[in-house]
């Protein structure tokens, strides 16, 4: 017997579907193989922007347009998957920020929570909350959300970082907010490392009360980053797929230094090949030190220094490299977390 319905069945359905569509209702058994799927089901492809590709268009973008009139001069980098809608992965945001020597990017506060990731320069500065910090090539710097900042470039080179915010997440949940205080940069209230002394020594003041669930060190400096990979890889062996990886914690909680956005990094030993693995969520992935292969499903991306990439959600991959290799990146693990949704495979 056949379970394929019968033309006046179907009919009787088609009637059925356009009548109930008129009090915006629509039939769940229509769409259900779509809603609930065998396993993730994302739109965002495995790629790569290739620094030696993307610098002289960002550093042409300095030509065109100051970092005033632009208000955030950055180049967003597209998931050719989500072509259109300012996304690297389904979740998040990344883009490449320029400001040139003498420039000031000017101040605002907004609800989506950012990264910088240092690419390139030495000697800009970021302002969160009356506090600034000197940036260099490495270094993991928050700004939390509705918090004041502005960046300023004082050197006499150019500097470049990876912007990561959670604007997808923030659009779902419709709780996007921003604002300008009129000014081009904010006072400087408290000293430069103020907030490392307090909070970046395995110590914190008495007094400590949280203001939300973002870490309150806001500068993680690369030196002492690598330098703790660099311990662990002169005392134990290598995971047999992420190498030797750290995440980047709130030294309050033990948690992730962001509430929606993980952070990790992590050292590949020379010569290191790597075992599948796959998670449920995306990663963005920034090369620091070194270069190899990323073998992302069927995808293969070869990748040196200062080259951007995405290793979407359940995909298997697996790295190949030839010299050390340090490894940033960033995905929504801790939104997966708090939600038990993530999942992993070895």
């Amino acid at each position: 017997m056949s379970a394929k319905p019968q033309p006046q069945v179907l009919n009787e359905r088609q009637d059925f579907y356009r009548r109930i569509e008129k009090g915006n209702v629509a039939p769940l058994w229509e769409v259900l193989h779509e809603l609930v799927t065998p396993e993730p089901k994302t739109p965002c492809v495995p790629v790569l922007w290739k620094w030696e590709t993307v610098l002289p268009w960002v550093l042409e973008s300095g030509k065109l347009i100051t970092a005033k009139e632009a208000e955030r001069r950055v180049l967003v980098l597209e998931n050719p998957g989500l072509r259109g809608k300012s996304r690297a992965t389904h979740s998040l945001y990344a883009g490449l920020q320029l400001v040139l020597p003498g420039e000031i990017a000017p101040a605002h506060r907004h609800t989506q929570s950012a990264l910088r990731f240092i690419v390139s320069g030495d000697g800009a500065y970021t302002a969160v909350e009356g506090e600034r910090v000197t940036m260099h090539v490495g270094d993991f710097i928050i700004t939390p959300s509705w918090t004041w900042h502005d960046h300023g470039n004082p050197s006499r080179e150019p500097i470049i970082w990876m912007d990561v915010l959670d604007v997808p997440i923030v659009e779902l949940l419709d709780a996007q907010f921003m604002e300008r205080p009129g000014v081009e940069k904010q006072r400087t209230s408290r000293t430069e490392g103020q907030s490392f002394a307090r909070y970046g020594n395995t110590m914190m003041p008495l007094d400590f009360k949280p203001k939300g669930k973002t870490s309150p060190l806001f500068w993680y400096p690369y030196e002492r980053s690598r330098e703790a990979l660099a311990e662990l890889a002169r005392g134990e062996d290598p995971h047999p797929s992420h190498g030797h990886k750290l995440q980047y914690v709130n030294p309050a909680t033990g948690g992730s230094a962001m509430p929606a956005i993980g952070t990790f990094l992590q050292l590949l030993p020379k010569g290191f090949s790597g075992r599948n693995y796959r998670s449920t969520d995306s990663a963005i992935v920034s090369c620091v030190e070194g270069g190899g292969r990323a073998r992302i499903g069927e995808t293969v991306l070869e990748f040196g220094p200062k080259d951007t990439f995405v290793v979407p959600s359940w995909m298997k991959h697996r790295f190949e490299v030839g010299a050390e290799t340090v490894l940033f990146s960033a995905s929504d693990r801790p939104l997966q977390l708090a939600l038990d949704l993530w999942r992993e495979e070895a």
